[in-house]
C-alpha cells in the first residue's frame, strides 16, 4: 500500500552501505525499505556499474553481481565503482570512456536510484522533510551533500544533514522514557567496535545530551568466524562491557553493525542483559535520521525539554549587546544547540555613538558569559544614530563563527561608504580575556 500525505525520509549514508527509512506524519515509528518484501536485507551496497555497450548504471547489489558476471570480459567499459562518498569527499576525478567525471554527479546518481525502492511504499511527491545522516561531520562532507541535495528532483521539501551520533540521540529519545532515564550504550559493530555513551545533565534547563564514543581496533569484523575467532570475540567484548558499564547505571544497551548477526556473544550479552534492556537491529541509523527530519518539520515537546550537544553543535548562545528605547537590552542571534552547519543570519543594526558592535557569548555548559568586541575602524565620523550596519554570521564550524559587517550609510543623507569588516569569532574560549581574532 502506497503512503500519500506528508512523508518523512531518513537517509543512510556511508562509503559500504545506504539505507532508507521513511515514515508518514503521525506515525508510531519509522519502517525501513527493502528491496525483497518481507525481508530484513536494508543495507543498499553503495555501488555503480555500467555494463558494456551500454548507458545506463546499474547501483546496489544488481551492479555488484553485473559486474562480476562481466568481470572477464575485456569489452567491460568500466569496473565497478566503490567508496562513493569518499570519492565525492576526496574530489578524485574518475575517466570514463577517456572523459572526466565528477565524483560528486556519480553519488547523486547512486542516491537517485537508490530511492527507487521506495516508490511502492511512498507517494515521492509528498516527501515533506528528508534528513541524510553520515558517520561525521566535516566542512567537506557538508559542502558534498549540499551539492547532492540541489540535484533531487522531488522538490520543494527540506532536507537536512545529521551525523551518526544525531541519529542516536534522536532514535533513544524517541523511545520509551524509561530506555533512557540513566545512561544508554550503543556498540556498532559493523567493521570493528565501536562504543557510543549517552547521558544526559538533567540538573540544566532543557536538559543536555551528550555523547562520547571510544574505538576497539582490535575487535575487527570478519565474515565466517571460525568457532575459536568467535570465542575470542566473546572473550574481548565481555572485558569491554564490564568497564563500559562498571559502576554506571544503565538504563538500555543497543547491538548494531553486521557483526551482531552471527552467534557468538555469549557470556558478553549474559553480563550485558543484567538488570537492563537490550536491542539488537541493523538500521537505527537511519530511523534515527528519520526522527530528526521529523523533529525539524514538526516539532514536538522533546524538543523544547532536550538538546543535543554533539560535535557539530554550537556550544553557546550569542547575542549583541543594543540600544532599544534609550535602554541596553540583549538581542538574540543565535541558540546554542543548533548545527553549524545549518546557521546563517543577517540582519541590521544603527550604532549609536559607538563605532564598534559588541556580541556576548554564553556558554551553555558553563553558564560563562563574555564579550567580543568587534571595532568599525574607518567608519566615517556621523552623528548617532545616522550609520546603519549589516551583519551577516555563518558558521565554518562548531567553534568558528564568520562575521561580516557592511556599511550601509544612512539613506541619501549618509551614503553607503561601502567599508567591510571581516572578523573570525572563537566559539572555543570563553574566558573574559578571548578576543576575535582578524
Amino acid at each position: 500500500m502506497k503512503r500519500n500525505g506528508d512523508i518523512i525520509i531518513g537517509y543512510e549514508l556511508n562509503d559500504s552501505y545506504a539505507q532508507i527509512s521513511y515514515m508518514s506524519v503521525g506515525d508510531a515509528e519509522p519502517e525501513t525499505a527493502t528491496a525483497v518484501l518481507g525481508s530484513e536485507m536494508f543495507n543498499i551496497p553503495v555501488a555503480l556499474y555500467k555494463k558494456p555497450n551500454s548507458n545506463s548504471w546499474l547501483y546496489g547489489k544488481e551492479a555488484l553481481k553485473s559486474a562480476e558476471e562481466f568481470s572477464a570480459d575485456d569489452g567491460a567499459d568500466l569496473p565497478i565503482i566503490t567508496r562513493l562518498l569518499d570519492l565525492a569527499v576526496t574530489g578524485t576525478q574518475l575517466n570514463i570512456n577517456d572523459e572526466p567525471i565528477d565524483p560528486i554527479a556519480l553519488l547523486a546518481l547512486f542516491i537517485k536510484r537508490s530511492l527507487s525502492v521506495l516508490t511502492i511504499q511512498v507517494n515521492m511527491n509528498n516527501i515533506a522533510a528528508f534528513m541524510f545522516t553520515v558517520p561525521a561531520l566535516t566542512p567537506r562532507i557538508v559542502a558534498v551533500m549540499d551539492q547532492v541535495a540541489e540535484t533531487l528532483d522531488f522538490k520543494p521539501m527540506c532536507i537536512y544533514l545529521q551525523s551518526y551520533r544525531e541519529s542516536i540521540y534522536q532514535y533513544v529519545i524517541h523511545q520509551a522514557e524509561e530506555l533512557y532515564k540513566h545512561q544508554v550504550l550503543l556498540f556498532d559493530y559493523t567493521s570493528h567496535m565501536k562504543m557510543y555513551r549517552l547521558e544526559a545533565n538533567r540538573r540544566t534547563t532543557p536538559i543536555v545530551v551528550f555523547i562520547n564514543n571510544e574505538n576497539y581496533p582490535s575487535l575487527y569484523y570478519r565474515t565466517e568466524p571460525t568457532d575459536k575467532m568467535k570465542q575470542e570475540w566473546d572473550e574481548q567484548f565481555l572485558t569491554i562491557a564490564e568497564k563500559a558499564i562498571g559502576t554506571n547505571v544503565i538504563s538500555s544497551v543497543f547491538l548494531i553493525g553486521e557483526g551482531f548477526k552471527e552467534e557468538w556473544a555469549y557470556k558478553s550479552l549474559s553480563h550485558l542483559c543484567r538488570n537492563r534492556r537490550v536491542f539488537r537491529g541493523n538500521n537505527l541509523y537511519s530511523k534515527g535520521a528519520c526522527y530528526g527530519a521529523l523533529e525539524k518539520y514538526q516539532p514536538s515537546q522533546i524538543s523544547e525539554t532536550m538538546i543535543f550537544l554533539g560535535d557539530d553543535k554550537l556550544k553557546a548562545n550569542i547575542g549583541i549587546r543594543l540600544l532599544r528605547n534609550g535602554q541596553e537590552s540583549y538581542y538574540a542571534i543565535v541558540d546554542a544547540g543548533v548545527n553549524w552547519h545549518e546557521c546563517e543570519k543577517n540582519f541590521d543594526v544603527i550604532l549609536d555613538e559607538r563605532n564598534e558592535l559588541i556580541l556576548i557569548v554564553t556558554s551553555l555548559t558553563g553558564g560563562i558569559v563574555s564579550e567580543r568586541i568587534i571595532a568599525l575602524e574607518g567608519l566615517p565620523d556621523r552623528p548617532p544614530r545616522t550609520t546603519r550596519i549589516n551583519i551577516d554570521i555563518r558558521f565554518t564550524s562548531a567553534e568558528i563563527a564568520l562575521l561580516t559587517a557592511t556599511d550601509l550609510g544612512f539613506g541619501d543623507i549618509f551614503p553607503a561608504g561601502g567599508l567591510r569588516w571581516v572578523r573570525e569569532i572563537s566559539m572555543k574560549s570563553y574566558s573574559k580575556s578571548a578576543e576575535d581574532a582578524d
